[in-house]
């Protein structure tokens, strides 16, 4: 919890921070070849000014270069744009639907931005995925530094398709580029590690990154390569009545002690050994050591990442050459072959020399990464999928406790498994509680399984039936809140949102069950 000194600390910061940067926008965005470049990368996009902390209004676009400098005469710090491209950005509207979206958008840039606290990583980084989408035949590449330790690397809408199976290429924003960003990512990062650990050795990254050495590797399920629970295997003695008690421990507490169920008197530790499972698969290396066995691989997500939160709907991204908030530098267009060479001096924003970041693709240039990214994913999904069913093959004789429902995965739910609120409410809402009725649909959902673009098909399909339709840029609120968040599970049958709702109509089954959730489960079994 802040104290009132960190709060003062931190404004003082903040207040020289700002005033570092105000001395100069001015002036920098004075000179007309920024202007122009700023002007000439806003074609077709949303642009929109940020005030030290705070975004303009929204839609927003340049029209003259003019319009960049009474941006800054009125506090403009930095220009930020879209990676979709409009017929009128102008015209876009939170009320709109998907089909209002991808009729009003041209295309979409594949957008990568590299973030790391350390420069010289992101630069590897960098590097390595040039490298990829070069193996990809694609060479029309802009490189941009991010104005802090990142970079952002773009392909350009026209190396892309415009259709690819039935499917125009332009409607499929976020989710093919996000694929794409997955697919890549996958492709780099055992060769990320190689390369990290042969310039750095593991000393050398400990120091640097103030961690363990031993965590900075991981141990991973061999079974389904997630990461591992480390836990603690301890044995216990009774001096007194000589019992021998064994207990399972997710971390190790030298001060707790349990007590003899005989004698209630504190028993004494005898041994004390590390074990790991996997929470997914329910083994552990008691009775699966060699499932477990430590992986000469660095945990190299601890040090960088290919951040996917760029490639989400509407979002902005720093423009060429607009100023940085944190530390007063320009991002600066880089010649993709000295990407290894830059240092953050380069940026200083009176010395730098500009460069075209939106380079002239090919036709179809990025058809095969597109192609290969798309057949991975669908090979990811198979594989998913046959794990998952083998699962509950094994699962449909136990019995369906609590806990168990957070592992049961139904992708695609049919009406006749849900509970007859459920079925109620997906038949649309006639009076008040559209939000609260959002809220269960989203829970229910989700916590069976359903992935993201078949959730959101659902949602917006169960909306339209509603009397009176919930704004679509709430709906798109919320979808996104909960594809960043875990879901919770429903309501249980006694809350009285379901009465309230009008929707509490019980069958048989409703009286043996506690939450939606597991009606569904047992019928989907029971099936």
């Amino acid at each position: 919890m802040d104290t009132g000194y960190d709060n003062i600390e931190k404004k003082q910061e903040r207040s020289i921070k700002e005033q570092r940067i105000r001395e100069i926008t001015l002036a920098y965005y004075s000179q007309v070849s920024v202007r122009k470049a700023l002007l000439d990368f806003s074609k077709n996009r949303e642009c929109i000014p940020r005030y030290f902390e705070s975004f303009g209004k929204r839609p927003d676009n340049f029209e003259y270069e003019n319009d960049i400098l009474e941006q800054v005469k009125k506090g403009a710090t930095s220009f930020h744009a879209s990676e979709e491209l409009w017929k009128d950005p102008l015209e876009i509207s939170l009320d709109f639907s998907r089909k209002d979206f991808d009729d009003l958008r041209i295309g979409w840039d594949l957008l990568l931005d590299i973030d790391s606290p350390y420069l010289e990583y992101s630069k590897i980084y960098a590097v390595l995925l040039i490298e990829a989408l070069e193996l990809h035949s694609i060479n029309n590449i802009g490189v941009k530094y991010s104005g802090s330790r990142g970079f952002h690397i773009i392909v350009p809408w026209k190396a892309f398709p415009k259709n690819i199976y039935n499917q125009k290429t332009k409607d499929m924003f976020p989710e093919w580029p996000r694929i794409i960003c997955e697919y890549l990512g996958n492709l780099i990062q055992p060769k990320l590690a190689e390369k990290i650990l042969k310039e750095d050795g593991i000393k050398d990254l400990a120091k640097l990154t103030g961690k363990k050495e031993e965590d900075l590797f991981i141990r991973e399920c061999a079974s389904c390569k997630r990461p591992a629970t480390k836990k603690y295997l301890l044995t216990w003695i009774c001096t007194h009545c000589k019992n021998e008690i064994t207990t399972l421990e997710s971390m190790y507490n030298n001060r707790r002690k349990p007590r003899c169920p005989d004698c209630r008197k504190e028993l004494i530790e005898k041994s004390r050994k590390e074990i790991y499972s996997c929470d997914f698969c329910k083994i552990d290396s008691r009775k699966n050591p060699e499932l477990f066995e430590k992986k000469e691989r660095f945990a190299i997500e601890k040090l960088i990442e290919a951040d996917l939160v760029l490639v989400a709907p509407r979002h902005l991204f720093r423009m060429p050459y607009s100023l940085h908030e944190k530390t007063a530098l320009a991002s600066i267009v880089i010649d993709k072959s000295k990407i290894k060479n830059f240092q953050m001096t380069d940026a200083k924003p009176f010395k730098i020399k500009l460069l075209p970041y939106y380079p002239e693709a090919k036709e179809d240039e990025a058809k095969r990464l597109l192609l290969q990214a798309l057949d991975w994913k669908e090979e990811q999904e198979r594989k998913g999928k046959t794990i998952d069913e083998s699962r509950m093959k094994n699962r449909q004789s136990t019995s369906l406790e609590k806990g168990d429902l957070k592992k049961v995965v139904i992708s695609n739910p049919t009406s006749d498994i849900c509970p007859p609120c459920i079925r109620l409410l997906i038949d649309g809402i006639k009076q008040d509680g559209r939000k609260r009725a959002l809220f269960i649909l989203i829970n229910f959902f989700k916590s069976l399984g359903v992935n993201d673009e078949e959730l959101e098909k659902r949602i917006y399909t169960w909306n339209e039936k509603n009397a009176l339709p919930l704004k679509k840029g709430y709906v798109m609120s919320q979808l996104n809140w909960f594809e960043r968040n875990p879901p919770k599970m429903p309501p249980n049958c006694v809350n009285p949102m379901y009465k309230n709702l009008g929707i509490c109509k019980p069958d048989d089954l409703c009286k043996q069950i506690k939450n939606p959730l597991t009606y569904a489960t047992k019928k989907y079994f029971k099936k």
